[in-house]
């Protein structure tokens, strides 16, 4: 770890939001989090938004990435988040935590948070998390399509719908998660994500080549992670997701750190490595408080002022 010195977070007038990335040229490009803080690095690293990891979510509260938060413990964590930053907020929805009305509802709530996006990914609910060896069912693709078409009808704004195909988690070929993109594309996804585990990237890459519609691509390379986002790119995808670094890189900093005052009995062998007490205040948004604070403290003092004439002659 180094330590940065980094600007302030500039806030714009408002939200960008994805839709408006995804109408721009270039790929999009989105990292993981669990909380605004971790937004706040994001934005000011310079990413494009945020990925509310479902797994990442699920580690932070110590229980598995398998359907045991409910949708709101993961929409106040979205909701959170949408209000730190300016960048647009990409809501991992699981397997849309339940049937159709359940969906419906997650859309109207999401979009009322200022989430710019939803995932929805066609496994059975209760999911477990696509990279644990365990059985990974799909829904039939009529009755998913039945879950595009509602997310889709029950949002008013730009909220957008993505659509995550897990067929090649489970175990299918690339005609299968082929056939349902362009189902699942028919039933009114904005976009669809391909998963897949591969520690190569050639299945996704083929998957890009085959893909003729010009409906927007994701891709998340977790495991296939030599891939860089330019091949990415010239392969069409248009938007990569880094759904979980902060997380992994976050527990391999704070495990040595804690361990290294543990075994030293003392903090001064890393202290220029971590970030500064200063720097955490900036990402907190202390400066602007004060600042706040302090307009209006003089604003009352001055209009306090003004009324004391009028308050002398009654």
């Amino acid at each position: 770890m180094t330590r940065t010195d980094h600007p302030a977070v500039p806030v714009p007038a408002r939200r960008t939001t994805l839709r408006e990335l995804f109408d721009a040229p270039g790929l999009v490009r989105i990292v993981g989090a669990h909380n605004p803080l971790g937004a706040r690095l994001a934005e000011r690293a310079g990413f494009d938004g945020v990925w509310a990891s479902g797994l990442e979510v699920s580690a932070s509260q110590g229980v598995p990435d398998a359907d045991i938060l409910t949708m709101s413990d993961l929409l106040s964590v979205s909701a959170s988040m949408a209000s730190a930053v300016r960048i647009p907020v990409v809501s991992d929805c699981d397997a849309g935590y339940g049937n159709v009305p359940q969906v419906m509802h997650m859309v109207r709530r999401y979009e009322a948070a200022g989430i710019s996006a939803v995932t929805i990914e066609d496994k059975l609910f209760p999911k477990m998390n696509s990279f644990v060896a365990s059985n990974q069912s799909l829904l039939p693709v009529e009755a998913f399509c039945g879950k595009i078409s509602a997310a889709a009808a029950a949002r008013t704004g730009d909220l957008l719908v993505i659509a995550r195909i897990e067929a090649l988690i489970a175990g299918h070929d690339l005609d299968e998660a082929l056939s349902r993109a362009h189902a699942y594309e028919a039933a009114g996804a904005d976009a669809v994500l391909i998963h897949a585990k591969d520690r190569s990237p050639d299945v996704v890459l083929e998957f890009l080549e085959r893909w003729s519609s010009p409906l927007p691509v994701v891709v998340v390379p977790t495991t296939y992670h030599t891939v860089t986002a330019t091949e990415l790119e010239d392969a069409g995808a248009k938007m990569v997701v880094y759904a979980n670094h902060g997380l992994r890189a976050l527990i391999t900093a704070v495990s040595e750190t804690f361990s290294s005052i543990l075994r030293d009995g003392r903090t001064s062998r890393f202290e220029d490595d971590i970030a500064t007490v200063e720097d955490v205040f900036e990402l907190q948004g202390l400066r602007d408080m004060l600042d706040e604070e302090r307009r209006h403290d003089a604003a009352g003092v001055e209009h306090a002022l003004a009324a004391a004439p009028l308050a002398n002659r009654s």
